[in-house]
Order: C-alpha cells, then sequence, then structure tokens
C-alpha cells in the first residue's frame, strides 16, 4: 500500500449514495455499492493519491451514535472501493468518514476494510454545528476505543474549527491555539477548511496552522486549480470533493474529466 505524506498527496472524496434509514435513501444497496466503487475507479484512474468514503448523502445529519446498517453499508462500500483503488498493483490508502460524529463507526469501519484513517470533525473543543450542539470533544474517548480494539495504526485526521459550523463561543482561541490543542490530545494529522462544503479555506489560516504544528497538515474544503499551488506552500495534503464534480457542485455525479485537471494541476505544483 502506498504511504500517505511521502510526498505531497492529492486525496478524493468518494460521496456514498444516501444509505438505508436516512432520509434520501432511494437506490438498492448494490447499486449503491457499485456507484461508490465506480467513482473510486475514476479518481484512481486520474491520479489521485489516496480516497475518503465518506456518508454525505445522508443529510440532514445526526450526531453520535449511528445504526448498524450504516456501518454495514460503509464497511460494503469500503471493501469495494478497496478492490477497485489502486495505482497498477498497489492499493491506495483509503479513510474513512461516517456524518456526523461517527468517529467509533468509522474506526470500526476502518479497521473491517484495512483503511489507513479516519477524519474526525470534533477532536477538540466544542461546537455549535448546523447538525445541533457537538458538546463532548472525542479525543479522550476515541483514542480509547482505538487502543481497546487494536486499531493504534489508523491515523486519525481531525478538523481545526470544523465547517458549517459557528465559533463564538471559541472565538478567544486561534487557529494556532486549536491546532496545539489537537496535537497535545494526540491528533496524527490536522484538517483546514472553509466555512462549508466547498467553500475555500484561508490561506493564512493553513499558514498558521504550519507554523503551530510539525503534524501533517490537510486542507478540506473548496480546493479547486488555481488554489492548489498556494496552499502546498504549506500543506501536506489537499482533499478534493466539489470541485471534481459535474458544474463543481459536490452532489452532482463525479466528473472525469473535472478529475483529471485537478490532479495535472496538483502534479504540476508538486513537481514544481
Amino acid at each position: 500500500m502506498l504511504t500517505l505524506f511521502d510526498r505531497k498527496a492529492l486525496i478524493g472524496m468518494v460521496h456514498v449514495p444516501a444509505l438505508p434509514g436516512s432520509p434520501r435513501h432511494s437506490l438498492p444497496i448494490d447499486r449503491i455499492i457499485a456507484d461508490a466503487a465506480d467513482e473510486a475507479r475514476i479518481l484512481a484512474e486520474s491520479g489521485f493519491d489516496a480516497l475518503i468514503i465518506e456518508n454525505m448523502h445522508d443529510r440532514p445529519y445526526i450526531h453520535g451514535a449511528h445504526g448498524p446498517e450504516t456501518v454495514a453499508a460503509m464497511t460494503r462500500a469500503g471493501l469495494a472501493v478497496r478492490e477497485v483503488a489502486r495505482r497498477g498493483d498497489t492499493p491506495l490508502p483509503i479513510g474513512v468518514q461516517i456524518l456526523s460524529g461517527g468517529n467509533r463507526e468509522a474506526l470500526a469501519v476502518a479497521l473491517a476494510i484495512g483503511a489507513s484513517f479516519i477524519r474526525c470533525e470534533n477532536f477538540v473543543f466544542s461546537h455549535v454545528a448546523d447538525e445541533g450542539l457537538l458538546a463532548r470533544a472525542e479525543a479522550g474517548p476515541l483514542l480509547r476505543y482505538r487502543r481497546q480494539i487494536g486499531a493504534e495504526h489508523i491515523h486519525i485526521f481531525c478538523d481545526i474549527k470544523k465547517k458549517h459550523a459557528s465559533h463564538a463561543i471559541t472565538a478567544d482561541v486561534s487557529v494556532a491555539e486549536a491546532a496545539e490543542a489537537a496535537e497535545f490530545f494526540g491528533a496524527d494529522g490536522l484538517i483546514i477548511t472553509g466555512a462549508a462544503t466547498g467553500k475555500p479555506a484561508r490561506t493564512e489560516d493553513v499558514a498558521e496552522a504550519r507554523r503551530a504544528s510539525r503534524l501533517p497538515l490537510l486542507v478540506g474544503s473548496g480546493v479547486t486549480p488555481e488554489q492548489v499551488a498556494p496552499l502546498l506552500q504549506h500543506a501536506d495534503a489537499l482533499i478534493i470533493g466539489s470541485w471534481i464534480k459535474r458544474d463543481g457542485i459536490w452532489s452532482n455525479p463525479i466528473d472525469p474529466a473535472r478529475c483529471r485537471h485537478l490532479a495535472e494541476a496538483f502534479n504540476q505544483a508538486r513537481a514544481g
């Protein structure tokens, strides 16, 4: 398997179609799995270095514990994605995110499918988010659960001041201080985003996080081909989920031409 951060990495989002039990669920489970695998295949063939599977179509999200139907479906999707996410004969690293706050579930899925990392949005500090009050920081319980199930080889990349949330209560906590807290609490990597899905991260925030921490630094929203080079001056990886869709809208089908264009811009910036 390729290892993340041996060089700058381009990470593509696989937005698994709405799962059983969620309000927008409509497709048979076999079609859900096939669609996820198709997206993964396009991303791998376009030159992406790693993938994340995410249940983003399950909106509106519930926060906290998720049902066994979600864990089962995400496990099936992850196994299908793993089969096609390859560069030649080499498997690509895979990550898992289960919205919202399904971090224990994501770790369990990651362990079952042989994934490399999960994404956690509420690792340190409380948040007031569009899915409600995220009162408990996840770091303490999550790291204990990771040890309990023998999954310490699975990295946890955590969002700093998560998107789709108000930060008025923690306005006196800077990006640098939040990054330092996440590192102190045992995060394996940091993710900087814009205010919402598809909204660009501020280059100043990325630079501030870079100065504050030596952890791998990822940018997690709103990346366009024009932003790749400036962001890579500070970041170790870019996560792409919106621009590579038709018309740049995250909920649309994936656009192979846009995937190739973004990957070409990334490779040029990485080489230069």
